[in-house]
């Protein structure tokens, strides 16, 4: 399991909002220019990549070496920890020390990219290569990795969203089994409540938004909301599972004790990545979390039996069970590159060659990012960790998508979260539609 913070939190949505300005300008070329260069004479490709820690350095360097062995005239060079601001400037620049190829943590940004010509649109390579995105990646996967046609960007492994559970506490407290939709969810939630003094011995789960996880992409994606109409227009104040997704929320804040309370004793407790997080300490019973959490919790070895399930869903969607939010780092080829049929060919081989996805997955213990991959029997993982792998294969997962301007739409539903949860904002369908028409202006600015 990961050392390392995961994609998913790397991509935080206000420093997302912040790299924004920079790819506005990045308007660098239209797809598919550039690729005449001959990848079977030697050369050399600059890619630039996020990773930092030591094993994922390790992990990327294995990967570019199974690579270069069996794409004997195309040498990469590899540039590591390297921010979306950076990234952003050299696609925008471009230069022979800028990258052919980019890794990013940021899914949110996609739209950006491939709105703003900084990356080249792949269909062309996918289609020359006889490659289908859709029979190759996750349906998640697949669509959040495009806008608007333009497939400028790859999956290059993924997270998963599920629930972990104390199978301790769920003993200790007469629950057999984990909740499958959500008034299960709640029940099992007040039950696992301990109450001490003014406080908590221990929180069946920690509801707020600023909790650990607990955003409204990853409590939404159990309800399949559509985030807009066809037009293009917000559909948060129009499609009713924005409003039960809200709705719940605020209901298990209120019913686990009311949102001061709750902040009270979040304020006490340890933070996301260390030893102290709650959930490896036992001061809460169930977490919303990615399928880096069960290594985490591992590490710092609990005193109770940890299970892993998928999160809820509503209960007329209980046939959905097993769904999920989904998210990952993604790859793309830089719109300068003079040199795009062979980072074409480095593309396809560590988004699209099992055995190299597999190994990769294996080495950063993320969720493999193709369907084969996903069925490999080289794939190493605690028995736990096929949750991860079924709901990211799951048709029925869903994620947030791209849009002009990026993950700005989801700062603003996070926010008026905040405003409705701590009771701000009491009227949730005025909020809603009030959410909805700051997000079509946003976006009507961004064009």
């Amino acid at each position: 399991m990961p050392e390392a913070i995961p994609f998913a939190v790397r991509k935080a949505a206000f420093a997302v909002a912040a790299s924004l300005a920079l790819l506005t300008t990045a308007c660098t070329g239209q797809s598919g220019s550039g690729a005449t260069d001959d990848p079977s004479k030697d050369t050399t490709i600059n890619f630039w990549h996020a990773w930092s820690a030591p094993n994922e350095v390790k992990a990327v360097n294995a990967l570019v070496a199974g690579f270069e062995k069996t794409h004997p005239t195309i040498h990469v060079n590899v540039v590591g920890n390297m921010t979306d601001d950076k990234i952003n400037q050299a696609l925008r620049s471009g230069g022979a020390k800028a990258p052919d190829v980019i890794s990013s943590f940021t899914t949110n940004n996609v739209g950006k990219f491939c709105s703003s010509g900084a990356l080249v649109n792949l269909n062309p390579f996918f289609r020359k290569a006889d490659v289908d995105p859709e029979k190759t990646f996750p349906k998640a996967m697949n669509e959040y990795t495009q806008f608007d046609g333009n497939r400028c960007t790859v999956p290059l492994l993924g997270d998963a969203y599920g629930l972990y559970y104390n199978k301790t506490a769920f003993r200790k407290a007469g629950i057999a089994n984990p909740p499958k939709t959500w008034s299960e969810f709640e029940a099992d939630a007040k039950k696992l409540t301990i109450p001490a003094g003014g406080s908590y011995r221990q929180l069946g789960f920690m509801p707020d938004y600023h909790g650990w996880e607990s955003t409204t992409e990853h409590y939404f994606a159990q309800f399949s909301p559509t985030y807009f109409d066809k037009s293009g227009k917000s559909n948060v104040a129009e499609d009713p599972a924005f409003e039960q997704g809200f709705a719940l929320q605020k209901r298990l804040v209120d019913e686990l004790g009311g949102f001061q309370k709750l902040e009270r004793f979040r304020a006490t407790l340890g933070d996301e990545w260390g030893p102290k997080h709650p959930f490896h300490t036992g001061q809460v019973a169930m977490q919303l979390d990615g399928e880096w959490r069960l290594g985490m919790a591992l590490a710092a070895k609990p005193k109770f039996d940890i299970g892993v399930a998928p999160l809820p869903v509503p209960d007329d969607q209980a046939a959905q069970y097993g769904k999920g939010y989904i998210t990952g780092t993604i790859a793309g080829i830089a719109a300068t590159s003079r040199k795009q049929n062979a980072a074409w060919e480095f593309v396809k081989y560590i988004t699209t060659d099992t055995d190299a996805v597999v190994g990769f997955a294996n080495d950063i213990h993320n969720v493999p990012s193709t369907l084969a991959a996903l069925k490999s029997p080289k794939l190493n993982y605690d028995p736990r960790f096929k949750t991860f792998l079924d709901i990211a294969a799951d048709p029925d997962s869903t994620t947030t998508p791209a849009s002009v301007n990026g993950g700005q739409y989801l700062v603003t539903i996070q926010q008026f979260g905040y405003d409705y949860e701590s009771g701000k904002v009491t009227d949730l369908k005025a909020g809603l539609k009030k959410t909805a028409a700051q997000i079509d202006t946003d976006i009507a600015q961004a064009k």
